[in-house]
């Protein structure tokens, strides 16, 4: 099927006699007839359903969409897009491991890999997106274990070459990891580019109505964990906790999937509930129809906004003059997303002021859904961030973030119009 006959169509594959809609199993667990059968799902030895915190009817349909949309074999929600993040890393990576990220990604993200995860022990080295080969490979140690970056990075808005920093990770032996939040897999699916693992911050478009918080990571199921025994032996060994389960052999292509939800949701937890995976299977099945609208208001915008005498900069992909519009052409013919970052002349002070005198688009700290609105990255997202930090995560004092919503086009430009006035 094609990608918007899947939003509306896949997952959810009802027999004779089921829901047509998908159902939500609001149930903590699920019952058996026999001690053998329940003894055989804790084992791995069969599949099945007997505890929410791992498995969910309604969660894994939406998961199976999902990984049908990017084109991979499995995939697994999670309560958060940070906890996609941090789980997708961490099935691979322990104390002792590095990892090589590109420096212009989500500012929590920056945190999660820069501060928490050295507390656990793992250090992360950054690199500038637009690094070239000998920079990238530069980079690299004995203990790398995994690289990386974002589709579209967020709030720069910088295109990752994802075939450049694929070649890099195979290179040493490392699975490219892609933050596919922004362009989603309607407009670029990285695993035709070399990505192996993809991540979601499902909140964005995903659920598109900003009512339900939630991930997801999708395995291409085409990295050869086996080629590079010592460097994943979580996945090539026997696993303790399972009576020595060794998850390449028994899942093959399933096995990071099967091993992030056998063994770090069951300790960690960070599900979502089956109703706000419900909600997110509801926002995908017009994923198709709300990106296309979100590009083209996006587009018509970041013409208004470039075209305009007291807007310094525009960072938009599908502006011809923007500096990563070859790039976006490579990946995303179709469309890009429909956030934009620019800068006013004056920097923070106008662009607060900017900001206070919009009456269509609200400021919110989120992104990505079916309403206009602005974030301003230095005192919000990013405000954890030092100066050096910011300049390397591509980030001014006085850049805002636009998330054009799929109102009507001029009302928004009308909106934004009124407030430069202000500024």
């Amino acid at each position: 099927m094609r990608q918007d006959t899947i939003c509306v169509q896949g997952g959810w594959k009802p027999k004779k006699g089921e829901p047509r809609v998908l159902p939500i199993y609001q149930s903590t667990t699920f019952k058996y007839d026999t001690t053998e059968e329940m003894g055989r799902l804790f084992a791995l030895e069969d599949n099945g359903y007997f505890y929410t915190r791992l498995q969910n009817p309604t969660n894994d349909c939406v998961a199976a969409k999902i990984a049908e949309l990017e084109g991979g074999v499995a995939a697994m929600l999670t309560s958060s897009g940070q906890a996609a993040n941090f789980y997708a890393v961490t099935n691979i990576c322990e104390a002792g491991d590095h990892l090589v990220c590109s420096a212009k990604v989500y500012g929590g993200t920056f945190n999660l890999y820069a501060a928490t995860l050295k507390k656990m022990g793992m250090e992360c080295t950054f690199v500038d997106p637009d690094a070239s080969k000998e920079e990238i490979e530069a980079a690299f140690r004995p203990n790398t274990k995994a690289v990386v970056g974002e589709t579209i990075a967020n709030p720069a808005l910088t295109v990752l070459d994802i075939e450049k920093f694929a070649r890099a990770a195979h290179a040493h032996g490392c699975p490219l990891i892609v933050d596919n939040t922004f362009a989603t897999p309607i407009n670029c699916r990285p695993f035709e580019w070399g990505a192996d693992i993809v991540t979601h911050s499902t909140t964005k478009y995903m659920d598109g109505h900003a009512m339900a918080v939630g991930g997801c990571i999708v395995d291409s199921g085409n990295f050869d964990w086996d080629s590079h025994k010592d460097k994943f032996p979580g996945l090539t060994t026997p696993d303790p906790t399972y009576h020595g389960v060794t998850y390449t052999r028994q899942f093959g292509k399933l096995a990071y999937i099967t091993k992030a939800t056998a063994q770090l949701m069951r300790d960690l937890g960070s599900i979502p509930s089956p109703m706000n995976a419900f909600l997110l299977n509801v926002g995908l099945e017009t994923l198709a129809l709300r990106v296309e609208r979100h590009c083209s208001n996006a587009k018509a915008a970041a013409e208004f906004l470039h075209n305009h005498e007291k807007v310094e900069f525009v960072n938009f992909a599908g502006l011809k003059e923007d500096p990563y519009y070859e790039l976006a052409q490579k990946y995303m013919p179709n469309g890009t997303c429909g956030v934009i970052s620019f800068g006013l002349k004056g920097g923070r002070e106008e662009a607060v002021r900017f900001m206070d005198s919009l009456k269509l688009a609200a400021i919110v700290t989120h992104v990505a859904d079916a309403r206009t609105c602005v974030l301003h990255p230095a005192s919000h997202t990013h405000r954890q961030m030092t100066d050096e930090q910011l300049a390397k995560a591509g980030v001014t004092p006085g850049m805002i973030r636009l998330s054009v919503g799929i109102e009507n086009p001029e009302d928004i430009i009308e909106d934004l119009e009124q407030a430069l006035k202000q500024a």
